[in-house]
């Protein structure tokens, strides 16, 4: 088989890729090589709104299956790539099959860290990554009262908003000092423990995990180092993510957590692109270090710089970072990265559960965590943007952020 565009990973930046190519009136093959049987279809909604049962499967697909053939693009679905050899221009699959390619986009992803500990090969501990993995929690949820989350991120927190409503006992874990650790200021992280405080949720804050334990393969509960249990039958594991690109390093590429582009997403190795969770990529806005981000929205821009550049157009990878995440009826709208911040100013009142903190360094604006408060998103984009410089009271004190814009 020989294409001219191989795409390795059926996810948000593969399924642009091959989207974006087309709008470009690329007439040249596409292949979408993807480890899922499913055509691609939303990550984000996975943790939330599908197992809530808001959505079906259908409304979380990107497109209906019909467009891919329509638009004359191959889906090899069910299929893994273990190998590539960059000089012969081919990877080789799990089943055994070569595919050479003209340019290759590796949008692989990755894969859900895992606990390297007793009993969590027990039936009924779960990650949060796949369609399989949640029509597995699904199937499971209604012989489950107690459930054990482990993980104080965005999915952890999202799991746990959706299995209160489901009226389940949920006690989360972290092993740091407050949830969002990573990812937020402390006040964004004492707001969000306090809310699901309140609907229910039993939060376990500086805990280390030991062992799962359980009776017939099936998991019973977690025990700690200190010695102590809770009950579980349902251990959900969200402790972050492994960049899936060992193929690529193996062939030569630069890289370690992630592979290394530039800012056309062009790896070390020639004719090959890697973009979305796996590539690692210096950023403006984190200073201009190397970082992987994980969003919807870097995956899809990634996927417009690897195209340009294949169609003779290159337009380089530099958008303001964003992210959302959705719990009980709170809509956080995150904008920049507030990674090494000096000071936070809050506009709003927390207590009325819309506000925004504002994240600077050395001045700067270069960041918002903006909960109910879209305004202030959409305006606070564009001062991170502009790099604006303003004092923590100048941001508390104005009507609006639009005010502040010079």
């Amino acid at each position: 088989m020989k294409y001219d565009v191989v795409i390795v990973g059926a996810g948000h930046g593969g399924a642009q890729a091959a989207i974006m190519l087309r709008q470009k009136k690329f007439t040249g093959t596409i292949a979408i090589v993807g480890d899922e049987p499913e055509f691609p279809y939303e990550r984000p909604p996975l943790s939330k709104e599908y197992f809530a049962g808001d959505k079906p499967f259908e409304k979380i697909m990107i497109r209906p299956e019909k467009f891919w053939a329509e638009r004359e693009i191959e889906m090899l679905l069910s299929t893994r790539v273990v190998s590539v050899d960059p000089e012969a221009k081919s990877v080789l699959t799990d089943g055994g099959d070569e595919i050479e390619y003209g340019n290759l986009i590796w949008a692989a992803g990755a894969s859900p860290r895992q606990l390297p500990l007793t009993g969590f090969g027990l039936n009924g501990i779960h990650s949060v990554r796949t369609r399989n993995d949640v029509d597995a929690m699904i199937s499971g949820i209604d012989d489950v009262q107690d459930v054990a989350i482990i993980g104080g991120g965005y999915i952890g927190l999202e799991a746990a908003a959706v299995l209160r409503k489901m009226g389940k006992n949920v006690r989360l874990v972290e092993a740091l000092d407050r949830v969002l650790a990573r990812v937020a200021g402390e006040p964004l992280s004492r707001f969000y423990e306090d809310q699901h405080r309140a609907q229910g949720v039993e939060i376990l804050l500086d805990q280390n995990v030991a062992e799962a334990f359980g009776e017939d393969d099936k998991v019973a509960g977690i025990r700690f180092v200190d010695g102590s249990e809770i009950p579980a039958q349902m251990v959900i594991v969200g402790i972050g993510v492994i960049p899936s690109v060992q193929p690529l390093i193996d062939a030569g590429a630069d890289g370690g957590n992630g592979v290394n582009v530039d800012a056309l997403c062009r790896a070390s190795l020639p004719h090959i692109y890697a973009i979305g969770d796996c590539a690692a990529h210096e950023n403006s806005y984190a200073s201009d270090t190397r970082i992987r981000l994980e969003s919807v929205q870097n995956a899809n821009d990634q996927a417009k710089a690897a195209v340009s550049d294949i169609c003779g157009e290159a337009q380089p990878y530099d958008a303001v970072p964003w992210f959302w995440s959705n719990q009980y009826d709170l809509k956080l709208q995150t904008v920049g990265l507030s990674t090494d911040f000096d000071q936070t100013a809050i506009r709003g009142d927390m207590t009325e559960r819309s506000f925004s903190v504002v994240y600077l360094k050395e001045g700067r604006v270069i960041a918002l965590d903006c909960v109910n408060k879209m305004k202030d998103y959409v305006q606070g984009k564009k001062l991170v943007e502009a790099g604006s410089r303003l004092s923590p009271a100048q941001l508390e004190e104005a009507e609006t952020l639009k005010e502040l814009l010079a």
